[in-house]
């Protein structure tokens, strides 16, 4: 049976426009493989704590190797990177905060970047996984906007998790998501609608392609 890795990170709950894309995508996924078993991240609500010395120094060691002490530290990065590697797919709800990805999120980056496991090696562990990363911002970023060019999501995500671990990247990306409640934006409202409506079309599709294909 097919495993997804479902992580969130966005801090605006039922309000959030990336777990609302997460959650289309996931419901897609559990509809068509309903013997699936999906674990369970929400990094707001039960945020991991950013990546200590003791645990990154703790990583250059072989686990063999590891005295009690380096055990300890590095278990939680241990967890978390099998995770990653069990499952068959991932899905990141990405939301944009100060033009890059969340604190959160960052964290849980730190802990799974392992040197001679998941990057830095032809065996990469995660190499070839489908990736689906949801990545929602309040304007646009697109090519001609005034704000193109100062995006620090999808390029950052796209160099470490494509470039550096090897995953099978796919990005998902409502924009606009604050026009409906900023009135310097109300005339793009139905640009908004539009890109969310297509985002959750996406998400829902895809979903239910990689459920089929991975549990064929």
């Amino acid at each position: 049976m097919a495993k997804l890795l479902h992580l969130d990170s966005s801090l605006n709950g039922d309000a959030s426009h990336s777990r609302a894309v997460t959650a289309a995508f996931r419901a897609a996924w559990e509809s068509e493989h309903p013997g699936g078993t999906v674990v369970y991240r929400d990094l707001a609500a039960e945020a991991i704590p950013h990546l200590a010395a003791a645990a990154y120094y703790a990583g250059q060691v072989s686990p063999a190797e590891h005295s009690p002490e380096q055990k300890a530290a590095f278990e939680l990065r241990g967890t978390l990177i099998q995770e990653a590697e069990e499952a068959d797919a991932i899905l990141i709800g990405a939301p944009m905060y100060n033009y890059t990805i969340s604190s959160t999120l960052k964290a849980w980056l730190d802990h799974v970047v392992l040197y001679g496991r998941t990057v830095g090696t032809p065996d990469r562990t995660l190499a070839g996984k489908p990736t689906t990363v949801v990545a929602s911002r309040g304007g646009s970023y697109a090519p001609g906007t005034p704000r193109e060019g100062v995006d620090y999501v999808q390029p950052y995500l796209e160099h470490l998790l494509a470039g550096e671990m090897g995953l099978d990247v796919h990005f998902i990306i409502p924009e606009l998501t604050l026009a409906p409640v900023n009135p310097a934006m109300a005339d793009l409202i139905p640009l908004a609608e539009a890109s969310r409506a297509k985002a959750l079309e996406e998400a829902e599709s895809r979903g239910k392609q990689l459920a089929r294909q991975l549990s064929a």
